[in-house]
């Protein structure tokens, strides 16, 4: 088994952070994984994502052409990414900042107003993690358990104070999957 995941948006919106965490989690899980980040020389709005890579056996390349999930943040991620998809894969489109809902009919998609959702829990930094969460829900490859304990083990520590709240992200994204994504139709 190998899933291939990008994780696509601007800087200064935690897409490589989200993409390391997935990556750790399923390091500690006993995964192989790749994680390639790619992004612009821009500090914050400049184009940024990343492609993380799971499997239960060796990876024999990091290049991704057509992965089997993506978070978008952005509508120039979603022009991008969502042809990209493979047919019965996952996507997350972050309605915060696309102005379209996804339209693809032959794979899982939930558009989520994950900037919303992050700023009711009190910081517009945890849309990473809300799309995480409802990512893992379309896509359950790892329990956001995993997440959790990832985000615990490698977390620096003067960010632990922020655990409980991205817990919460994570779970208020995973709750809007649940009740919201569209499945494959057909």
């Amino acid at each position: 088994m190998q899933i291939e995941v990008v994780i696509a948006g601007f800087g200064g919106q935690g897409v490589l952070f989200a993409g390391q965490v997935l990556a750790y989690a399923a390091m500690d899980n006993n995964m192989e994984v790749t994680w390639i980040p790619s992004y612009g020389p821009e500090m914050r709005g400049g184009t940024a994502n990343c492609t993380v890579i799971l499997g239960d056996e060796a990876i024999g390349s990091p290049l991704v052409r057509n992965p089997k999930a993506a978070i978008v943040l952005n509508l120039p991620s979603l022009e991008k990414y969502e042809s990209l998809v493979v047919p019965g894969g996952a996507l997350v489109a972050n309605a915060s900042l696309i102005n379209r809902s996804p339209q693809r009919t032959d794979i899982n998609s939930v558009f989520i107003p994950a900037n919303e959702i992050a700023e009711s829990l009190g910081d517009r930094r945890l849309t990473n993690m809300v799309a995480l969460g409802a990512l893992l829900t379309l896509l359950p490859v790892l329990p956001l358990q995993a997440i959790e304990q990832a985000l615990r083990d490698h977390l620096p520590e003067r960010h632990r104070r922020l655990l409980p709240v991205n817990y919460e992200a994570l779970k208020q994204g995973a709750i809007f999957a649940e009740r919201e994504s569209i499945e494959i139709s057909g």
